[in-house]
């Protein structure tokens, strides 16, 4: 099946004009590490931080490519994070599940609500080009107190899709930079940006507003 990602080639001119839109606003290691509150994450960054809702990335970021499981060492901190941002404030945005140029009856997406207890995004465009469509769930679920991008934290393992849709979007971006999968077993892609964001860091460029 033909599943590129248009979304990603086109950001990707963007991306050499701009560099520094892939580049987060915090970093952890793994998701187990993710600081609670999330805020905690941003301090010191001279910006009022107001997280209300939170997109997370599956695939190698809480759960094994390929699989609808929480990885076992991130069940403790996913289920707290489920009870950090109740309800729809908590939303899973993937390029597999729920994106529908990849599954196409929803099936994946199903299977993936089932397996955590959390929506997952129905999108067309994949990331990082849905900033449209994520807005659209949280205006549709005006109980999540979501009214600007900068409400939300974009939770993700890759700098290209989930980092470049924060900073497009206007968000908050959270890298979790070694992920589920080992780093010998990671694409090319994935091992290329755990050399990007530092090199780019090094040579002065900050994540874009």
């Amino acid at each position: 099946m033909l599943n590129l990602n248009l979304s990603g080639f086109v950001n990707v001119f963007r991306l050499l004009a701009r560099p520094s839109l892939c580049l987060p606003h915090a970093t952890v290691s793994t998701f187990a590490e993710l600081p609670s509150p999330l805020s905690k994450a941003f301090e010191g960054q001279g910006k009022k931080v107001n997280i209300k809702a939170v997109v997370l990335d599956k695939d190698d970021c809480f759960a094994y490519p390929e699989t609808n499981e929480i990885y076992p060492a991130y069940t403790e901190r996913f289920r707290q994070l489920q009870k950090e941002y109740p309800g729809h404030r908590l939303l899973i945005v993937s390029n597999t599940a729920g994106a529908t140029s990849y599954d196409r009856d929803g099936r994946l997406a199903d299977e993936l609500e089932t397996a955590t207890g959390v929506s997952v995004l129905a999108h067309r465009v994949k990331k990082p080009g849905c900033k449209g469509e994520i807005m659209a769930h949280f205006k549709s679920h005006p109980e999540t107190g979501v009214t600007h991008p900068s409400e939300i934290v974009i939770v993700g393992d890759r700098l290209m899709t989930d980092m470049m849709l924060a900073n497009t979007m206007g968000s908050w971006g959270l890298w979790i930079k070694e992920g589920v999968k080992p780093l010998n077993q990671k694409s090319i892609f994935s091992k290329f940006e755990q050399r990007l964001g530092p090199f780019l860091l090094a040579r002065g460029f900050r994540p874009s507003d």
